[in-house]
C-alpha cells in the first residue's frame, strides 16, 4: 500500500494546482495545507496519519471541486469525515460560515479538532507575517478576534498548539 500521507500530498497539490494564496507574493495555495500537517506532525506531535492526511486535504471540499464520495474513495471514511466536519458550507453566507465555525467547532471529533486549530494557528501566523494584500490593519484584528472565538471550542486537547495559539494571540497588538 502506498504511503497516505503520501498520496494525500499528491491529492492536496493536484485539486489545488491552479490556486493562490492572498499575501502579496501569491504564494501556491499547497503551502497552506502542507503547513498544517507540518504543524500538526512537528509542534503538536501528533502522529495519527488520518488527522496528518486530514489536515493536508481540509479544504478540498469548500475550496475545490472534490467531492466527499472522492475522499471516501481514495483516502476512506474516516479521513473523508473529519475533513467534512472542518469545511465550510458554501451555501451559506460569509457571516453565517463565520458563526457556524463558532457554533459547530465545540462539537466536532477530536481529530477534527486538532486540524481546526492548526488550520487558525496556520491562518495567524500568514495574517502576522504574509498578510492578505488587501488586508487593513482592522481586518487583521477583526480575524484574529474571530479566530479566538473558534478555538474556545477546541480546549483542552492539545497544549503544546494551544500555547502556541494564544502565543500568537498575544502579537494581535503588534500588527496594530
Amino acid at each position: 500500500m502506498p504511503n497516505i500521507l503520501l498520496k494525500a500530498v499528491a491529492f492536496a497539490a493536484e485539486k489545488h494546482k491552479n490556486q493562490r494564496r492572498k499575501d502579496t507574493q501569491s504564494s501556491p495555495y499547497i503551502n497552506h495545507p502542507i503547513a498544517l500537517a507540518n504543524l500538526l506532525a512537528h509542534e503538536g506531535e501528533i502522529t495519527n496519519n488520518e488527522v496528518l492526511c486530514a489536515a493536508l486535504l481540509h479544504d478540498t471540499i469548500e475550496d475545490t471541486q472534490t467531492t466527499q464520495a472522492e475522499l471516501i474513495e481514495h483516502f476512506g471514511v474516516k479521513i473523508a469525515s473529519i475533513v467534512m466536519e472542518v469545511s465550510d458550507n458554501k451555501f451559506l453566507s460569509k457571516e453565517k460560515r463565520k458563526q457556524a465555525q463558532i457554533d459547530h467547532t465545540p462539537h466536532i471529533s477530536l481529530e477534527a479538532k486538532l486540524v481546526k486549530l492548526a488550520d487558525k494557528i496556520c491562518n495567524l501566523r500568514d495574517v502576522i507575517n504574509a498578510p492578505p494584500k488587501d488586508w487593513s490593519i482592522a481586518r487583521r484584528v477583526e480575524y484574529f478576534d474571530w479566530a479566538s472565538q473558534v478555538v474556545k471550542g477546541v480546549k483542552g486537547i492539545n497544549p503544546n498548539l494551544e500555547e502556541i495559539f494564544e502565543n500568537l494571540m498575544a502579537q494581535v497588538h503588534s500588527i496594530k
